[in-house]
């Protein structure tokens, strides 16, 4: 950017709040064997954008295919802006910049780790986790599926069983602020990458203080189209209704972890919670703990086959609290586990890149839709009896006891509590 202008990064760099909007088509999309075809097709027929923002991208076959379809968008002229993870994909990167050498492809990288000293800054603990591509203003994609092989891993290599994964593919009034949140994304990691040149830009301009002051409010407001997306909702009632939830470091720091907890208090019947990575805060384990004793049936699908020792001994340090209280814990053995999903009761569910532990509610930016809908929650929720089926519950005494059980949950909750510290967040988690 030659010079800083003001009312270009307003609209770009905001991240719209959630607001539940009507009219929408959310269809639910298992593994990247069903999301990556449905993300080519969209790509090439796009007219003027397309916008991608993701934590891994990864230089396998079904990675470089997308990559082919976006160079190949960029070719017939539309607009193609990418961004991913410094770290997520820091063992790619160079791959997936020789991939998109001299093609048009607008390439960012969130909060790159190219220096040695980059390691050393506490922000770069709070990484890139969101999973967005969209298509124009018409089609948009969210969820928890990197840009990887659904049987390759990048630690274990390749298996036979495709990982349990989920996204959803929505069209409607959700899909302006999934765009919105996307460019805000992109935008964020170029100012970063530009930040000394907009810094003399700011110093440059008749009034630097009042206009960084300026900057520093429209980064926490809403968007235009954020405003719009809500007028057409209340218009538009009609099913689907969904929100576009995105946890930042702003404004919307714990907007999922409090959409989940609000809907599990409000359980009648049940609650379905896959998730891989699981090591919720106080008031999210109280919630499925009073929902459980008031009869509402919890079930919660965890890794059993595990891919990062230290998160399966993370959620084990809870197993004894939660089972006691009747929720019942389910380990998926078939392949490893990287959904992000849930259903409450009939018609609410939510599926998204936020796993339920620290670095995904106070840390990472993270992307869910929340789907209010009987018909896509009784979809999301038979999905998950079939892998439930698959499945080993958990039962019989616990694998600690006495002073072994509490220094093992005292060991865990010392090292999530300095892990935040680390990273600038305090307060009691």
């Amino acid at each position: 950017m030659p010079g800083l202008d003001l009312g270009r990064l307003r609209s770009w760099t905001v991240v719209p709040a959630p607001r539940f909007a009507g009219g929408n088509r959310v269809e639910l999309l298992q593994g990247g064997d069903a999301l990556f075809p449905r993300m080519r097709q969209a790509i090439a027929a796009a007219q003027r954008e397309v916008w991608l923002a993701t934590y891994i991208f990864h230089d396998d076959p079904a990675a470089t295919a997308l990559a082919v379809a976006l160079k190949e968008a960029a070719g017939r002229g539309v607009a193609v802006h990418v961004v991913v993870d410094g770290f997520g994909s820091i063992k790619t990167l160079e791959g997936v910049r020789a991939l998109f050498a001299d093609s048009g492809v607008k390439l960012e990288v969130f909060r790159p780790l190219d220096r040695w000293y980059s390691w050393l800054q506490p922000g770069q603990l709070r990484r890139l986790h969101q999973k967005l591509c969209v298509c124009d203003d018409s089609t948009a994609f969210v969820g928890g599926i990197n840009l990887i092989d659904d049987r390759h891993d990048m630690n274990h290599g390749w298996t036979d069983t495709p990982r349990l994964d989920y996204a959803v593919q929505v069209q409607g009034p959700l899909v302006a602020q999934v765009h919105a949140t996307t460019r805000a994304m992109w935008a964020r990691a170029h100012l970063w990458r530009d930040w000394r040149d907009e810094v003399r830009a700011l110093a440059r301009g008749g009034r630097p203080v009042k206009d960084a002051v300026s900057l520093v409010r429209q980064l926490r407001a809403r968007s235009p189209e954020g405003q719009a997306a809500a007028a057409e909702a209340a218009r538009d009632p009609a099913p689907m209704r969904a929100a576009f939830l995105v946890r930042d470091n702003l404004r919307q720091r714990r907007i999922i972890e409090r959409s989940y907890v609000e809907a599990i208090r409000r359980a009648q019947h049940r609650v379905e919670l896959a998730v891989p990575y699981f090591y919720p805060g106080r008031a999210f384990r109280r919630a499925l703990r009073h929902a459980a004793r008031r009869g509402v049936q919890v079930r919660l699908l965890l890794q059993g086959k595990v891919d990062y020792r230290i998160a399966a001994l993370a959620a084990r340090a809870l197993y004894d609290e939660l089972r006691a209280n009747g929720v019942r814990i389910f380990e998926y053995t078939p392949a490893f586990l990287h959904a992000k999903v849930a259903v409450v009761d009939d018609d609410w569910a939510t599926v998204g890149s936020s796993n339920i532990d620290p670095l995904s509610l106070l840390l990472n930016l993270e992307a869910n839709v929340v789907v209010r809908d009987a018909e896509f929650a009784a979809s999301l929720r038979a999905s998950l009896e079939r892998a439930l089926a698959l499945s080993l519950e958990v039962s019989g005494v616990p694998e600690r006891t006495g002073w072994r059980r509490w220094l093992h949950r005292g060991a865990v909750a010392w090292a999530a509590n300095l892990y935040l510290r680390v990273a600038g967040i305090t307060g009691r988690y």
